[in-house]
């Protein structure tokens, strides 16, 4: 009989019940971290409509306090100088009076096919902020302030 046979080294290396638990931990662990960074992501896209809107309220006080009036801004104060819009549209609509309006909404609207479309924030000249439309998961009709998370948090 030959023993050179009876006496193998064991090969070193991992068994396929320790690569398979490996591959699960690895699954769970992205589907938990995946759709946690796509929110953050989201979140941070966000504040581009809402410091724009904030900064493009600033300019139409800016203007009603020259001319007692929002009319004539054209509803704008254009996007104040400096900004770049890369996902939202802002718009801006005078509450009656034409040429003289004493009140206006601006709205921000995400763009459609990014992260941020079905979003819409606005602010008034009293300077209520609303989200009035958001995608599923991040709150539910129209909500008192500007979303920041899922669920419809504001803070």
């Amino acid at each position: 009989m030959n023993t050179m046979h009876m006496h193998r080294k064991p090969v070193g290396g991992f068994t396929l019940i320790e690569l398979m638990i490996v591959v699960a931990i690895v699954a769970i662990l992205l589907a938990i971290a995946v759709p946690s960074y796509l929110d953050y992501i989201t979140r941070g896209k966000l504040t581009e409509a809402q410091n724009n809107l904030a900064a493009y309220r600033v300019s139409m006080e800016q203007y009603y306090q020259d001319n007692r009036n929002y009319g004539g801004a054209a509803c704008g104060a254009p996007v104040p100088a400096g900004s770049t819009l890369q996902y939202f549209t802002i718009t801006c609509a005078p509450a009656g009076g034409g040429s003289t309006a004493q009140a206006y909404l601006a709205t921000a609207t995400g763009d459609a096919g990014t992260s941020v479309s079905g979003f819409t924030f606005t602010v008034d000249n009293n300077n209520i902020q609303k989200t009035t439309t958001e995608p599923a998961g991040w709150g539910t009709g129209t909500i008192n302030c500007w979303v920041m998370r899922k669920g419809g948090s504001c803070q």
